[in-house]
C-alpha cells in the first residue's frame, strides 16, 4: 500500500484547468503574432508531428491553428497513397504541400510514415525502408538550404496511457472514428514500433533538423510545452496593428428589404 502511494505521488500533478486555459490563450495570442511575422517576413515554416497512435498530436495541432488564418497556417494530413502515388519518388506526394513564402504548414504525420507504420506493417520493402533512411536526411538538408524552417516533434506516450486512451475511444461514440484497424494492430506491435522509432532517430536526428521529443502522457502539459517550444524556435516581433476605428455605415436612402417570405430560413429547433 505504501509503495503504491509513493508511486502515485511521483506522478506529476496535472495543471489546474483554469490555469491551463489562461496559459493556452496567452500562447495562442503569441501564435497570432508569430503568424503575422511569418507573413511579413515571407518565412516558410514546416512543422512535423509524429509519434505513437493516441499520443495527442491532433490535440496540439488543433490548439495551434485554432485562431490562425488558414491561408497562412494550414494542416496537411494525407490519406494512404493512391496506386499512382505508389509508383512516384517517395517524397513526391509531399512536395506540393510545402509552404510558399509567408506560410506555415503543419504535417499531421508526414514522410516519416515509411520509417514507422510502413516499416512495421510491411507496407514497404526492406530496400525501400533502407533507402528512406539514407535519403531522408539529405532531403531535409535540402529543404533547410532552400530557406524552409523545419521543426520536427515526436510525441512520446507510455504504454499504460496509450491503452487508457484506446479504451476511452471505445467507450465514447464521438471518438470511435479515431480508432482505425491500424491503431488496433499497433497495440500488438508496441516493441516493433519502438525499434523502428529508434532506428529512425539514429538516421534522421540531424543537426540541421533535430527531433524534439514531447512527453505527452498528460495532454494539457504536452500542448502547452509544445506550443511554447514552437514559439521559441522562431525569433518574431509583435506586429499587432493599432486599434481600428470602424467607419460609419451609409445612410438608408430608400432601401426596401425584400419580403422575408421570399427567403428560406433554417428551422429554429433551438430557442
Amino acid at each position: 500500500m505504501a509503495e503504491a502511494k509513493k508511486e502515485k505521488s511521483n506522478k506529476p500533478k496535472k495543471i489546474d484547468s483554469k490555469v491551463y486555459e489562461k496559459e493556452l490563450f496567452k500562447l495562442q495570442l503569441e501564435l497570432v503574432k508569430l503568424q503575422e511575422w511569418i507573413k511579413h517576413e515571407g518565412l516558410k515554416v514546416v512543422v512535423i508531428f509524429e509519434g505513437r497512435d493516441a499520443a495527442g498530436k491532433g490535440g496540439v495541432i488543433k490548439r495551434i491553428n485554432q485562431h490562425l488564418n488558414p491561408r497562412i497556417c494550414r494542416v496537411v494530413a494525407l490519406p494512404a497513397p493512391t496506386e499512382r502515388e505508389q509508383t512516384q519518388w517517395y517524397f513526391q506526394r509531399y512536395v506540393p504541400h510545402l509552404p510558399a513564402a509567408g506560410e506555415m504548414v503543419l504535417f499531421d504525420r508526414s514522410w516519416y510514415n515509411r520509417a514507422g507504420v510502413e516499416k512495421v506493417m510491411g507496407f514497404c520493402t526492406d530496400e525501400e525502408h533502407q533507402e528512406f533512411l539514407r535519403s531522408c536526411p539529405e532531403f531535409e538538408r535540402m529543404l533547410v538550404r532552400s530557406g524552409i524552417v523545419l521543426i520536427k516533434y515526436w510525441f512520446s506516450v507510455s504504454d499504460e496511457e496509450q491503452e487508457r486512451r484506446f479504451q476511452s475511444r471505445l467507450e465514447e461514440p464521438h471518438k470511435r472514428w479515431k480508432l482505425s484497424p491500424m491503431d488496433l494492430e499497433s497495440r500488438s506491435r508496441w516493441l516493433e514500433y519502438s525499434k523502428a522509432k529508434d532506428e529512425m532517430f539514429a538516421h534522421t536526428d540531424i543537426k540541421q533538423a533535430p527531433w524534439y521529443v514531447v512527453n505527452s502522457d498528460i495532454k494539457k502539459h504536452a500542448r502547452l510545452n509544445c506550443i511554447a517550444h514552437l514559439l521559441s524556435m522562431i525569433a518574431y516581433e509583435d506586429l499587432t496593428p493599432e486599434p481600428i476605428a470602424l467607419p460609419h455605415r451609409a445612410e438608408d436612402k430608400g432601401y426596401v428589404r425584400p419580403p422575408i417570405t421570399d427567403q428560406t430560413f433554417v428551422p429554429e429547433i433551438y430557442p
